[in-house]
């Protein structure tokens, strides 16, 4: 553990968020745990804020639910992403506080509500196929302690729904635009804001939008500065960023 996170700990057991018992087994401990198949990183909150999140796929029922009960055993917080629904039953056994949304395919537990943040991210979609990546970006957000506004089915083929509110855009601290097709959602929102706004494209189009590759470009060249991208259908990645920029900028203010 180095000088900076051996602060932030002595940090938070004086603030009594961690407890004295847990913070001298932190400092003693490798910071991991070994279950076989994974190495269970317990210490990703104090140098990132967030606990390790789980990536289901590839991994086997009984892996994900002993690494969920690694992670609650020395935690308040879980998120597990894209999980099916019979992942969701087999941790929720186990978990029985667990949540489900079946959607953004997110599984999640707060023992604890984080403290919320000052700002607020906006999430906006181009259309209703958006939105399974637009839910992971929302709910991982949420999750993280952001207070998240919803914007959906606001695309430029009836770009009157979007300058309807224009309110919405301009009160957000960071926008995450989601649109598939050709992508162009995100510059126009680009466009109208003095705001981060991450765009996601989705694998939503015809034959030529190339499983959004066509919107993964289109948002690269965005000529709307201040736009940054994430990969395609990565709502997760665009959620945890927002979070982050979020978190930064409210713990700069104070």
């Amino acid at each position: 553990m180095d000088e900076k996170m051996l602060k932030k700990l002595l940090h938070e057991i004086q603030e009594e968020k961690v407890s004295v018992e847990e913070g001298v087994r932190l400092i003693r401990s490798s910071g991991y745990e070994d279950l076989g198949f994974a190495r269970v990183d317990h210490l990703r909150p104090l140098r990132q804020g967030f606990p390790e999140v789980i990536y289901c796929p590839g991994k086997t029922i009984p892996q994900i639910v002993n690494i969920a009960k690694s992670l609650l055993a020395r935690g308040d917080t879980l998120l597990a992403t894209r999980a099916e629904e019979e992942v969701y039953r087999a941790v929720q056994r186990e978990i029985p506080q667990a949540q489900y949304n079946s959607q953004a395919r997110l599984v999640y537990v707060q023992k604890k509500l984080p403290e919320p943040f000052g700002g607020t991210v906006l999430v906006v979609t181009a259309g209703t196929s958006d939105l399974p990546p637009a839910e992971e970006a929302a709910v991982t957000a949420e999750v993280m302690g952001c207070r998240v506004d919803r914007l959906y089915d606001v695309g430029v083929a009836g770009i009157h729904r979007l300058l309807d509110s224009q309110d919405k855009l301009y009160e957000a601290s960071v926008l995450i635009v989601v649109a598939g097709m050709e992508g162009a959602l995100a510059s126009v929102v680009g466009g109208l804001v003095n705001r981060p706004v991450i765009a996601v494209p989705t694998s939503v189009g015809y034959g030529a939008s190339f499983d959004g590759l066509a919107a993964l470009l289109a948002m690269l060249n965005s000529c709307a500065s201040g736009v940054t991208v994430v990969n395609i259908d990565n709502g997760f990645g665009a959620g945890y960023a927002a979070a982050l920029m979020v978190r930064l900028a409210c713990e700069e203010s104070r």
